[in-house]
């Protein structure tokens, strides 16, 4: 049987879910654990982490309750699920999916609703699109079947979960479109909404920004869907030494606020003239805006990041945004994210970032 949300609430007790796992966790404000009903022009300010158990099809993983658990008595409220469909599927068959695979993610929709976690279900990778990995054969940009294999995979997710309330779970339709126009990008995107919202017309839908997620789809303002923002500004910060970016390994090691040449200086008043006013102005017409990825890589110093994490979250709280930080558990994270200089904590059998963790809950 599945509860909604208030019938979850009355079935927990306020001691419950106020008590904490891994020690003490300080005074910083805690996320509200009472969520309101979820829309497309009215988001809860959701708070949370990346769970990354599908996002690698050559290591899928099952998703531990045990996350959910320590994300809800952290007092956070939100998981984003970066799902690769290799996982569960290929590119030459698409239509068939492989039930285990999606048994794993239909666990992970539980374990939100037994610990009062929304989950966001994102399409990290699809048929078609993987935001750096360069051997998909189609371009769901512009390939017919790449849009069609898509379309049908999410209409199959949206059929799976249809009655679950939005208020507990979301779909967001596709990571980062980049190196296509808005228009095109709006265009797949309608197809994919139209195809979740011909089985289960109620889902909340999110859409994420062009251009990495760093720039709103205006033309999709009134299409009844959220937009996500992802913020990593500069990169030249929150990538530095990620081996994924080759630059990287050449920039000096950065400083917070972080002075790239003269007259070309990132603080936090240039974050928020970079990236606020498209997303408030999006806003202005309705539509509900939520950050589904920001972080900083493990090679910046500790202070360094922390400092930028400051910066960054005061301009989500002064905008009511929620956010996702990229990840839990790694190099982004708050455990075992492998830094060199932090004195970490014990939870469970895991390295805690403490520090981090009560910048992020003070956020």
């Amino acid at each position: 049987m599945i509860l909604d949300r208030r019938e979850f609430i009355a079935d927990v007790s306020a001691a419950a879910l106020g008590s904490v796992i891994c020690g003490k966790v300080g005074r910083a404000e805690e996320p509200s654990r009472v969520v309101s009903a979820a829309s497309a022009g009215n988001l809860p300010r959701w708070r949370g982490f990346n769970l990354l158990a599908k996002f690698n099809a050559a290591r899928p993983r099952p998703f531990k309750e045990e996350d959910f658990a320590v994300i809800a008595e952290w007092g956070f409220d939100f998981v984003r699920l970066p799902l690769n469909y290799r996982c569960w599927s290929s590119p030459a068959d698409w239509r068939r999916m492989d039930e285990a695979q999606l048994v794993d993610i239909d666990k992970a929709v539980e374990y939100g609703r037994k610990y009062g976690v929304h989950v966001n279900l994102n399409f990290h990778r699809a048929p078609g699109y993987a935001t750096n990995s360069p051997d998909e054969k189609m371009s769901l940009w512009k390939d017919e079947e790449a849009q069609e294999a898509c379309a049908w995979q999410w209409g199959r997710f949206a059929g799976r979960y249809k009655g679950v309330p939005s208020s507990r779970l979301s779909f967001n339709l596709i990571n980062e479109p980049h190196d296509v126009s808005e228009e095109v990008c709006a265009r797949v995107c309608q197809r994919l909404i139209a195809a979740i919202r011909e089985v289960d017309a109620e889902r909340l839908i999110i859409a994420d920004g062009v251009n990495w997620a760093t720039r709103p789809i205006l033309t999709l303002a009134d299409a009844n869907v959220a937009q996500s923002m992802h913020v990593y500004d500069p990169m030249q910060v929150t990538h530095y030494r990620a081996s994924w970016v080759a630059a990287s390994m050449h920039w000096p090691v950065p400083r917070w606020p972080l002075k790239v040449r003269e007259g070309d200086v990132w603080d936090r008043e240039r974050l928020r003239k970079e990236r606020v006013p498209a997303w408030k102005a999006l806003q202005a017409k309705g539509v509900g805006v939520h950050v589904g990825e920001f972080g900083c890589f493990n090679r910046t110093p500790h202070a360094v990041a922390l400092a930028w994490l400051e910066d960054v979250l005061s301009i989500f709280r002064q905008n009511g945004w929620g956010w996702a930080l990229w990840n839990l558990e790694g190099g982004f994270g708050v455990l075992e994210s492998g830094r060199s200089d932090v004195s970490y904590e014990d939870c469970k059998g895991r390295k805690l970032d403490r520090v981090m963790l009560e910048t992020l809950r003070g956020g």
